[in-house]
């Protein structure tokens, strides 16, 4: 007898079990996603990888640095002199991205920098801040001594031969390489907006034609910190930062002297960039660079409301004096030679500049400071270095350029793979045009001012009072030639791979090329006015500072 219970049960069981699994079958599988690992890229080096997803290696790398130093100072006397002490602590993140393409390999390299530094101007650096790369305290007590700065150090793109961005500028060549304190002469301009062309000649040979921005490379004219607006001549007021006046004589006296005074606007204006040309030769000895530039120097028209009471000023030559445009060029030539014979890793920088108009390009203001006309080479210094491109000639009305050179030896030697030294040694100088310094003068004598300095109407540098045409005349500091020696040495332990403890010495000489000036800090004359003689008339200046330095890289 057939169970139909049974059998409708077992049944109804198999046709639920079938569907289930049909069912089962036609529904999709979610498969899991791939697992993107980070691959290693080895075709640019250590430390590059592939950017998940794409053909681009990548390379992520920073700095970290404690310094701190000593500088000598020449006195307390006086606003911001006094400093010994300094201190940094500073940041550096690299972003490097690299593609390879049917033009070669195209790369992007990023560089941001963040410090806070302390101390007398020589670590703050006045020359950042006057180039707006820093920004200062405005405390009483902080106020040029402590300073902040975050900085787009580098930025640019490379591609096909073709360097676009922010980078060091194709100009220099040893650029403080082995340095801690990073202040011998020549030139380093570590960061400027630039677009290049490379081609490679083959051998090892390339040339370079850059195109750079003018705005770091100008020093400014020798200006006086007078107002245009002041009534009569020898009547002053402070006059900074917006315009620059410099006088020209319109007109004489019956006894040669100027009988009338006109100002011209010597700020520079961005007109064109600096054209760079270099040609540089690299091989398994080390390397040569010839490098040359021409850069502008302008000048703004006459300036409104002036002593003389003219708005177009006219020299004595006739001539309306307008805005002008002239020129200055600087030529370098360096040499790396790598010494292994001597010890693993040892080599040897030359170099030497010369250049009209371009302080900057030859690095004679290294030291001193950049973007300034004049300045004390350390705080309480005994006189003023004048560092002007240029200076507007009171009797022509016309540019004319001063000149400088500088020449540099680096030697880099391995006491062991653990510890190294740097030795190295600069010399430079610094030229104004013949007869600049008497035509100021007659101005002085004329206007019947005691001059700081002796020449013109008071000027911004510090300085005796002398007068022009006078027994201290000879005495005045203003646009005179001067020298520089800046040598160094450093000792360097490196325990560990990327890691760097170091300590530098320097020693500094600036020094009045003919005859003595007055001494900014010892301010006593024998008898007045145009007879005023310095009791401590000074050739030279001797300055030394010392830093301490650890670093790591990764």
């Amino acid at each position: 007898m057939i169970d139909w219970k049974s059998l409708l049960l077992g049944t109804t069981a198999g046709l639920i079990t079938l569907a289930g699994s049909a069912s089962a079958a036609d529904l999709p599988v979610k498969k899991a996603a791939p697992i993107e690992y980070v691959r290693v890229c080895g075709t640019y080096g250590a430390g590059f990888f592939y950017i998940p997803g794409t053909d681009t290696c990548l390379r992520i790398s920073g700095r970290a640095r404690a310094e701190a130093g000593y500088l000598q100072s020449g006195s307390r006397n006086g606003a911001g002199n006094g400093d010994n002490s300094q201190f940094r602590g500073l940041l550096r993140l690299n972003v490097d991205a690299r593609t390879q393409t049917d033009y070669g390999t195209l790369r992007a390299f990023l560089r941001t920098e963040m410090a806070s530094r302390t101390g007398d101007n020589r670590m703050t650096s006045g020359s950042q801040q006057r180039i707006g790369n820093a920004f200062p305290a405005i405390g009483q007590d902080s106020f040029g001594r402590v300073q902040d700065y975050v900085a787009v150090d580098k930025a640019f793109v490379q591609f096909a031969g073709l360097t676009a961005g922010r980078a060091s500028s194709f100009f220099d060549f040893y650029a403080h390489d082995f340095e801690i304190i990073g202040q011998s002469l020549g030139s380093d301009v570590f960061a400027t907006n630039l677009l290049a062309y490379t081609q490679q000649l083959g051998g090892g040979l390339t040339a370079t034609l850059s195109m750079e921005d003018p705005n770091f490379r100008k020093n400014p004219f020798y200006s006086q910190a007078t107002s245009p607006a002041a009534g009569a001549l020898g009547q002053t007021i402070s006059y900074q930062l917006t315009n620059a006046p410099s006088p020209v004589i319109t007109s004489l006296a019956a006894n040669g002297l100027p009988s009338s005074i006109s100002y011209v606007d010597v700020v520079q204006r961005s007109r064109m960039p600096d054209f760079v040309g270099v040609v540089r030769y690299d091989a398994p000895w080390g390397s040569a660079q010839l490098s040359g530039a021409v850069k502008d120097i302008n000048i703004g028209g006459p300036l409104a409301g002036t002593a003389a009471g003219t708005v177009n000023p006219t020299r004595l030559t006739g001539a309306d004096v307008g805005a002008q445009t002239s020129y200055g060029w600087a030529v370098q030539g360096g040499l790396k030679v790598n010494l292994p014979q001597v010890a693993p890793g040892d080599s040897l920088y030359l170099q030497g500049a010369y250049g009209q108009g371009a302080a900057i390009y030859t690095g004679m203001i290294a030291y001193t400071g950049t973007y300034l006309s004049n300045a004390t080479v350390f705080n309480g210094n005994a006189f003023n270095q004048f560092l002007s491109d240029a200076v507007l000639n009171p009797l022509t009305g016309r540019i004319e350029t001063s000149n400088s050179f500088t020449a540099t030896i680096s030697y880099l030697h391995y006491w062991s793979p653990e510890w190294r030294s740097a030795f190295y040694g600069s010399y430079g100088e610094m030229h104004f045009p013949r007869g600049l310094r008497e035509a100021f003068g007659q101005i002085s004598q004329a206007a019947g001012s005691v001059a700081a300095g002796g020449l013109g109407l008071p000027f911004v540098t510090s300085g005796l009072p002398v007068a022009a045409n006078g027994a201290g005349f000879p005495y005045s500091q203003v646009l005179r030639d001067t020298s520089q020696i800046v040598a160094g040495a450093s000792l360097i332990w490196s325990p560990v791979k990327d890691l760097d403890i170091g300590v530098e010495g320097q020693y500094m000489r600036a020094a009045i090329l003919n005859g003595k000036v007055t001494n900014n800090d010892r301010n006593a004359t024998v008898g007045t006015g145009a007879n005023a003689t310095p009791v401590y008339p000074i050739s030279s200046q001797d300055a030394f500072q010392a830093r301490v330095r650890v670093q790591r890289d990764f």
